[in-house]
């Protein structure tokens, strides 16, 4: 076996294994999302916690909005959005530029549920990356921007 060839072979590996990596993470963060979901309310599902959140992140959207960017069916958006109102934690309002629109709120017991929530995740991950250097840290950040844009 050559030189190149080895290398090669040690490369494939690495990226099997940053797959198998990435593989548990995602497992981890389905349970997070399913828990962060349960904290805001027992009824809610994971998929309406992440909706809730990016209403709660960008303050106004629509429902059309959230489909693209999680690449729902604008008809499971609409299901959970119904939830999410149900439940008193978003507002459908006029948009305050074109009436014709819908926007989506969260309301202030959502905004400080997703907010208790964040900031104990974040807390979590704290404790796990804390001791790493500043440069390893964001080295990891443009690695992970990379992967979600590839």
């Amino acid at each position: 076996m050559t030189l190149v060839t080895e290398a090669s072979d040690r490369t494939d590996e690495a990226i099997a294994d940053v797959e198998d990596q990435l593989s548990q993470l995602f497992s981890r963060i389905r349970t997070v999302w399913k828990e962060s979901a349960e904290q805001v309310h027992p009824d809610l599902q994971p998929a309406a916690y992440k909706l809730l959140s990016a209403i709660t992140r960008l303050g106004t959207t629509t429902a059309h909005v959230l489909a693209d960017t999680f690449e729902m069916d604008k008809s499971v958006v609409s299901r959970q959005v119904r939830t999410l109102e149900d439940l008193g934690l978003v507002e459908t309002r006029a948009d305050e530029r074109d009436g014709r629109v819908r926007v989506l709120v969260a309301t202030p017991k959502a905004i400080e549920a997703v907010q208790g929530v964040r900031d104990s995740n974040q807390q979590r991950l704290r404790a796990v990356l804390v001791g790493r250097p500043e440069a390893e840290l964001r080295s990891f950040a443009d690695l992970l921007r990379s992967i979600g844009n590839a």
